[in-house]
């Protein structure tokens, strides 16, 4: 459902509608679309009617929409997507990996990381040159030249290369080096830039955000869908829980969720999610095993040494194990599939 207001309602207005949305165990999420104000509503069906919002101010009309995101919703299509990135195709089957650093910190370190990661069966490099945290004192990557290092990174080691991008301007440095464009948790609400990304010729990779429901998630996708990008990835990286034993909580039932709802390709991201590079490898293997297409790994040669987020980043070795692991047991799912009526 869509809450459309008047011209010139108060802010005021828009903030006694998203309380009395509350008031009905819903939430509303406020955007502007073609000059106006909108509330969408999340569950879609919380309001009984087009009546329930009678007489509240600044409130015009509510619509009841048929689907709120028709492009990216499984129903009615034939197949599931598939991502093609160079030589490698998400969700064609074969689970991908993509591993690297969780920040790019020199072009040497992270061309010789990327020729091991490839040998050791990676199939896409991974790598922030730019880093947003919660913290302002906290290393906020090494800028836009790490895009640069990154296409060099891909060149030595054959690896299409995965990215985040902030903004225009960033947007605009990694269109020559990065294969496929992360908006990462952060950022999975900034509309603005779900449209400039999704114009840039590249595909997407959006994580969900941190509380971000199902339903939002999949709108978030269906703005990149919309602006006519079809190569959208979506990646779970853990959600914010009043637990504390991790930095999140990977919510892995959201995987074959998402997989009913939408036929767009789904990578789960552990090493965000748990924090810790012990847990790393079993919540890999879990998420394998529900149904993800791929997974995303932070790779170091040296954690300790690690410019952000060393304590989650597996050793290269550590990696190349996992990745054997991970490569039978999705042979083992295969063949379990094909035996089991």
């Amino acid at each position: 459902m869509l809450i459309v207001m008047r011209d010139g309602c108060s802010p005021q207005d828009v903030d006694r509608v998203i309380d009395r949305l509350r008031q009905m165990s819903a939430d509303g999420q406020v955007a502007e679309l073609s000059g106006r104000t909108v509330i969408g509503v999340d569950p879609p069906g919380a309001i009984a009617g087009p009546d329930a919002l009678d007489g509240l101010a600044g409130v015009e009309r509510v619509v009841v929409l048929a689907d709120p995101h028709p492009l990216a919703r499984r129903e009615g299509r034939e197949g599931r997507t598939v991502v093609v990135v160079g030589d490698v195709r998400v969700g064609g089957g074969r689970p991908v990996l993509i591993a690297g650093p969780c920040a790019v910190e020199g072009e040497q370190a992270l061309c010789s990381l990327a020729r091991t990661l490839k040998a050791a069966g990676a199939d896409l490099l991974r790598g922030g040159a730019l880093k947003p945290r919660s913290s302002p004192y906290s290393f906020q990557g090494i800028g836009l030249d790490g895009y640069r290092m990154l296409g060099r990174a891909r060149e030595v080691s054959g690896l299409p290369v995965v990215s985040e991008v902030l903004d225009e301007a960033s947007l605009e440095a990694a269109r020559e080096h990065v294969d496929v464009l992360q908006v990462g948790a952060r950022n999975m609400h900034n509309y603005a830039l779900l449209k400039k990304v999704a114009r840039a010729g590249r595909p997407v990779l959006l994580k969900r955000g941190m509380t971000a429901t199902l339903h939002e998630w999949m709108l978030a996708a269906e703005y990149v869908l919309e602006a006519g990008n079809p190569a959208v990835i979506l990646c779970e990286r853990g959600i914010r829980t009043f637990s504390g034993h991790s930095r999140f909580t990977l919510d892995l039932s959201v995987v074959p969720a998402i997989r009913e709802a939408s036929h767009l390709p789904v990578i789960v991201d552990p090493s965000h999610a748990t924090g810790f590079r012990s847990r790393v490898p079993a919540m890999a293997r879990a998420a394998l095993a529900s149904g993800a297409d791929g997974i995303m790994l932070e790779v170091h040669a040296d954690p300790r040494q690690a410019l952000s987020d060393g304590r989650q980043a597996l050793l290269p070795e550590q990696f190349a194990a996992l990745a054997a692991e991970l490569r039978a047991l999705s042979a083992a799912l295969d063949s379990a599939r094909e035996t089991v009526p």
